[in-house]
């Protein structure tokens, strides 16, 4: 089995710091956007987070000695932190692994984090938002399919999230990360700055983790007033089609 060191291109005795980097540098390669794949993205994150959970620690580094049941367990859990949800074989060679991921999003809406004193930056927010007997279109779970975008999904379901031109042109639906990847065409209006940020479109943005924390309706944060544009014709337009 493949250490996660060497999915990340690094030594065993790097330090946390050079781990860091190593994350960073490939998960951006590995991003589908970028010319990777699911695959490689969710193989990539796994490894970070097996280093994370103490990977030497638990005597699994190379040449130790490896109980092969153990062995077992643990390749299959990371082709589960992988994203390897296949129905059957058969789905599996029918539909491209892009279209397959199925995703657990975990959603709070930006409105409310002023009304708590709440920062979009601190570790307990989801913990706090969780304790805080929210309404439901202000946070919850959905499950998004294969093949839907955060947006339709959220429709979907019943929830109105906001949007305008729904291609990709806007932040309007814009959301921000707090776990979790959403893949979306290379040509999009967000900067290099505000994808670091963690900031996504929801219109055109499908999951491609297994599981998601974001922050929806993060359109008034100041960053974005440059990139939004007027709701109602377009919601109007989309209400007449």
């Amino acid at each position: 089995m493949e250490s996660p060191f060497d999915v990340l291109l690094i030594d065993a005795d790097a330090d946390d710091e050079e781990v860091e980097q190593a994350y960073r540098e490939r998960v951006k390669e590995a991003h589908p956007d970028q010319g990777g794949s699911v695959e490689e993205f969710q193989a990539v994150r796994a490894a970070y987070k097996r280093i994370q959970a103490g990977y030497e620690e638990n005597g699994a580094a190379a040449g130790d000695d490896v109980d092969p049941q153990a062995a077992d367990r643990t390749r299959a859990a990371d082709r589960g932190n992988a994203g390897d949800d296949r129905d059957d074989a058969g789905d599996a060679a029918a539909e491209p692994r892009d279209r397959r991921v199925s995703s657990q999003v975990t959603y709070l809406n930006y409105d409310v984090l002023a009304d708590f004193g709440w920062e979009t930056d601190d570790r307990d927010l989801f913990e706090k938002a969780a304790a805080a007997d929210l309404d439901e279109e202000d946070f919850g779970q959905f499950r998004v399919q294969p093949g839907e975008s955060l947006l339709e999904a959220a429709e979907d379901r019943g929830y109105a999230w906001p949007f305008a031109c729904r291609g990709g042109a806007c932040a309007n639906c814009a959301v921000l990360l707090r776990d979790g990847e959403l893949s979306m065409p290379a040509s999009h209006v967000l900067s290099e700055e505000l994808m670091e940020q963690g900031i996504r479109l929801s219109c055109n943005g499908m999951p491609i983790t297994d599981e998601l924390e974001i922050v929806f309706n993060v359109k008034h944060m100041p960053e974005l007033d440059d990139l939004l544009l007027p709701p109602r014709p377009f919601e109007q337009a989309y209400s007449d089609d």
